[in-house]
């Protein structure tokens, strides 16, 4: 049986369809998206084969040229020819290799561009080595000797095995070096300056007494004791690490020194087994989400970006959810249903589509300027000039973020109590419940699938946001955590890093763009993963208090 466009046309097969290609066509572009910054990102960590190659300059000598293989591209001939290099006749386009050299500190740059067809007799040797440094980048090429001072003690062959004890060594001692200056000193540091600040507020407040200032001077006291012990270790800690030392060769012929205490880790990718890669991948990816930054952000980790996201979301979450939830509930259940409040509505639903640097800038002008300064002058005289809470910080971010989200939350929330049949009310006031009660054990309970959906998508919301925060209170690079073990532990008026300014700043203004390209990658992959499972743990959540309340609804 035939069947007109017409008819095929009215029954709504076309628009059916239409959406399915719609939805697949997103999926497709979703899933292509993610494996191009999984790929990119990735595939960084991985530790790539170093070859070596003989290198023909413009000049016609020969060069050795030790590196990685980072990227292939076709340049026009006439750009080649206006830069200065000679293009053989009829050649439309020649290819160029972006080679990683590493050795910033003996080459002057990390990267560099080869062209193809002069790298010739192309070999990877297995002695070839990368030190991954705290300063300076990588360094690519021989191992000459292992130095103890002044003295050798291993060269050729050897010099790898006893390289690599001594380095596992210093690596230990850095690790005791970091945790006393960091912990044990910023500890003593920070309970000193409580002190500084607890002696000028008793000046002010004129209750300077002997009593007082004899506690003060004995907590001081034993404070700087500790910090004269801890002195000597570190005196100690510094002359062990600073012992050893290395001697490399760089592609260009010259021999370095490199102190063992500047390395973090060394390998040899061309002699490496397929299983040895794999364990290299992993501890690599592990560095990258548990430790911290270096070389302006594009080396090591990332752990304070993520400690610093999810500890803003958790206190935005506090502060929006009953901020949130009770205006919802005063509009839905209490508000006289009439122009005014239609107009409330209107309103909360345009709030959600202002644009974030808005509340940025809303943030800044009345939370910073005006409330934190009021709060300096009424309780943080002592710290004066010095800010407080007159400054940027983590409790304005969040609270920024939560009127940022609030519009979602309250619509998602009014959303769940209009579903909520009238006659499932009318009963509990029939059997004797008051409002409120009503409210609190039957009403409330059942629109909490929809009220949690909207809190956590606020969340995923936050957690991507960066206009606004970086008005009021993430900075590139944070000294220490806002959560600590120092008193109060939370402290508020500190800044705090963010995934997805880490983004911005690594992408756009760092030094080193080509290092810092691949971090960028990786960071937004994790970001959108953490955002992903917001949004799934929102979805189950949600599931799961429909079950529980769905007898509720029958």
């Amino acid at each position: 049986m035939r069947i007109s466009v017409r008819e095929w046309t009215a029954k709504g097969d076309p628009y059916v369809w239409m959406n399915a290609g719609a939805v697949a066509v997103s999926l497709v572009m979703v899933i292509g998206l993610l494996a191009l910054i999984a790929g990119r990102g990735l595939a960084h960590f991985w530790p790539h084969a170093i070859l070596e190659a003989d290198y023909l300059n413009q000049d016609g000598k020969s060069m050795l040229l030790i590196g990685e293989q980072v990227e292939v591209e076709s340049v026009p001939a006439d750009q080649l020819r206006s830069g200065g290099v000679e293009v053989p006749p009829g050649v439309n386009f020649m290819d160029r290799w972006l080679i990683k050299t590493g050795n910033r500190d003996v080459l002057g740059a990390d990267f560099r561009w080869f062209l193809a067809d002069n790298i010739r007799n192309i070999r990877y040797p297995e002695g070839l080595m990368t030190l991954e440094r705290r300063e300076w980048g990588d360094f690519k090429g021989y191992l000459l000797e292992v130095k103890e001072g002044d003295t050798t003690v291993a060269s050729g062959e050897a010099a790898w095995d006893e390289f690599l004890v001594r380095l596992d060594r210093a690596l230990d001692l850095y690790d005791q070096i970091h945790s006393i200056e960091k912990t044990e000193i910023g500890s003593i540091n920070y309970t000193i300056e409580r002190m500084r600040l607890r002696e000028r507020k008793l000046e002010l407040e004129g209750e300077k007494t002997p009593q007082a200032m004899a506690d003060i001077e004995a907590i001081r006291a034993e404070e700087n004791a500790k910090y004269e012990n801890l002195q000597q270790d570190l005196i100690d800690l510094y002359a062990q690490i600073n012992r050893d030392k290395i001697v490399a060769r760089a592609m260009n012929g010259d021999e370095v020194e490199i102190e063992l205490s500047k390395i973090v880790r060394a390998f040899r990718p061309n002699a490496m087994g397929i299983g040895d890669k794999i364990g290299h991948y992993f501890s690599k990816i592990w560095e990258f989400v548990s430790d911290e930054p270096r070389e302006a952000n594009t080396e090591g980790g990332i752990f304070p970006a993520i400690y610093g996201t999810v500890l803003m979301v958790i206190v935005m979450s506090v502060l929006v959810t009953p901020l949130g939830v009770v205006a919802a509930v005063y509009l839905r259940e209490y508000a006289t249903q009439g122009t005014l409040t239609r107009i409330i509505r209107i309103a909360v639903n345009n709030l959600a589509g202002v644009p974030s640097i808005v509340y940025g800038v809303f943030g800044l002008g009345f939370f910073i300027y005006f409330l934190g300064a009021n709060i300096d002058d009424a309780f943080y005289q002592e710290a004066l000039p010095s800010p407080t809470f007159g400054t940027p910080g983590l409790m304005w971010a969040s609270i920024t973020l939560a009127i940022l989200t609030l519009p979602v939350v309250i619509v998602a929330t009014e959303e769940g109590l209009a579903r909520i049949p009238r006659s499932v009310r009318e009963g509990s006031l029939a059997l004797g419940a008051t409002k409120a009660e009503t409210l609190w054990r039957v009403v409330i309970p059942m629109a909490s699938p929809a009220m949690m959906t909207g809190v956590i998508l606020a969340i995923a919301r936050a957690a991507g946001e960066v206009a606004p925060l970086m008005l009021v209170g993430v900075v590139k690079l944070a000294p220490s955590l806002p959560l600590d073990g120092n008193y109060p532990y939370l402290h508020l008026d500190q800044k705090f890093m963010h995934l997805g300014f880490h983004i911005y700043d690594v992408g756009f203004q760092s030094p080193n763009v080509e290092a810092a390209r691949p971090l960028v990658y990786a960071t937004a992959l994790l970001l959108v993963i953490v955002i992903a499972l917001l949004n799934l743990f929102a979805v189950g959540i949600r599931n799961h208090l429909r079950e529980k309340y769905k007898a509720l609804e029958m």
